[in-house]
């Protein structure tokens, strides 16, 4: 079943994203800290409690599968855009042992029919190259329409 999430299911979320963190962390040592702070702990608080935001999870019998943090953006025009609104995915992750079984895919399918509902035209999200997850988004049908670059000196 895919719902909102329920501030009873913060520990669980967040065991879920302490395994994004550590990809990040391997994947860009870099960049990301390693562990999982309080801080960033906290910080699933802020989509538990909004009308800006939210988290949604697939649960099967008490067991949070997985979940994304979702950002409704509202952009006004600028001297350089035009109006946007769009709706972004900040996280998702599915559990290491439940990938490949449609979870992510479910999860999508629920942020769609949301964002359609409230009239958001598009969906966006961004993924570190690293990432294998990139093939899985391009299979449900995101294309890349900016690329961040990067050269040390």
């Amino acid at each position: 079943m895919v719902r909102r999430a329920r501030p009873e299911d913060a520990e669980q979320i967040n065991a879920l994203r302490k395994q994004v963190n550590d990809l990040h962390v391997q994947g860009r040592p870099d960049v990301f800290k390693a562990g999982f702070s309080p801080e960033l702990q906290s910080h699933l608080d802020l989509y538990l409690n909004s009308e800006t935001n939210y988290a949604v999870v697939e649960e099967q019998d008490g067991r949070i599968l997985g979940m994304a943090l979702v950002d409704y953006i509202d952009r006004p025009e600028s001297p350089y855009n035009l109006a946007r609104r769009f709706v972004h995915v900040t996280e998702i992750s599915v559990d290491a042992g439940c990938r490949r079984q449609g979870v992510g895919r479910r999860l999508l399918e629920f942020i769609k029919a949301d964002a359609r509902e409230k009239g958001y035209p598009r969906i966006e999200l961004d993924v570190w190259a690293f990432n294998d997850a990139l093939a899985f988004y391009e299979a449900e049908g995101f294309t890349v329409f900016r690329r961040f670059l990067e050269m040390n000196v």
